[in-house]
């Protein structure tokens, strides 16, 4: 009876230091997401007082709309080639940094440099780096003689989401590798020298060894990496505005185009519920296959 009672008083306490959190967070996560359910429904400028209740009107134009269409295909586009290239290039740099011996956090620190630059300062320096006419890109084709392949690399369509692909890969890289870093120095070195004594060459090490142990930092990887290439914004906003045309307008940038630019606060917010319930969708997809990889040391 004294322990239960005094479980009880514990638990009241805890509910006091809670509370603050949980009232600031009510304030300014669930009672904003009610509310953009509900002007999801709606037609709004995002200014006026006249919300006009229009039922499931906004989620029948996102269905037949051609440019949401386009900013889908953009999106999966993104969301497919970074998750590839991004853990594929900060895999192959967590396994060049762990092998070195001499300078090693001077490796990681540059190659995690990247990483601390905000979205908006990379997509400049990068803009300035694609530019047709000064930059950096079209100079050093000019350099070796390949002049005839100079590119308007952000203002031709055919190129210009390549280029905001790759810039991010090299932004998101360094992340990810120190997850996969971490993920290396948790393996027994045993275990690869077991395997170098009976035969097993590099790759045989990490195609059966390696990569199946790093499963739950790929995971993570994954998993993040699909979610930011989901809600990609300040590249595409900073280097090409969702052009030329709509060739790089993502879901995220049609919502805040429409939202702000067009003061459809209604259809963006419908847009914003639909973003959510996709990124949801295939978070627990990936989930679910990722996890049944997964080896317990």
């Amino acid at each position: 009876m004294i322990a239960q009672t005094k479980k009880k008083k514990w638990t009241n306490y805890a509910f006091w230091f809670i509370l603050p959190a949980l009232l600031v967070y009510t304030a300014f996560v669930i009672v904003p997401t009610l509310s953009s359910v509900y002007l999801s429904f709606t037609s709004w400028d995002g200014i006026s007082d006249n919300i006009r209740y229009i039922g499931l009107d906004n989620f029948i134009e996102i269905v037949k709309s051609p440019r949401v269409h386009n900013a889908l295909k953009n999106t999966m586009i993104f969301a497919v080639s970074l998750v590839i290239l991004e853990n594929i290039v900060a895999l192959a740099l967590a396994i060049l940094v762990d092998q070195v011996r001499w300078f090693r956090n001077l490796f990681r620190s540059i190659f995690y440099f990247p990483v601390l630059m905000s979205g908006i300062i990379m997509g400049f320096i990068w803009m300035i780096i694609l530019n047709y006419n000064f930059g950096v890109m079209n100079q050093l084709l000019d350099m070796i003689g390949l002049g005839s392949l100079k590119t308007d690399w952000l203002g031709d369509p055919d190129f210009a989401l390549i280029s905001i692909i790759l810039s991010t890969v090299w932004k998101a890289a360094g992340y990810y590798m120190i997850i996969y870093l971490a993920g290396l120095q948790g393996i027994p070195q045993e275990l690869n020298e077991a395997a170098s004594i009976d035969g097993a060459n590099r790759w045989q090490q990490f195609r059966h060894i390696t990569f199946p142990l790093l499963a739950g930092a790929t995971t993570v990887c994954v998993m993040l990496s699909m979610i930011g290439s989901l809600k990609i914004f300040d590249q595409i906003a900073v280097m090409t505005d969702g052009g030329p045309g709509f060739a790089t307008e993502t879901l995220t940038y049609i919502i805040y185009k429409v939202g702000f630019g067009e003061l459809r606060q209604g259809f963006g917010t419908a847009l914003a519920i639909v973003l959510f319930l996709l990124t949801l969708l295939i978070s627990l997809i990936q989930i679910k296959l990722l996890r049944k990889r997964e080896v317990q040391m």
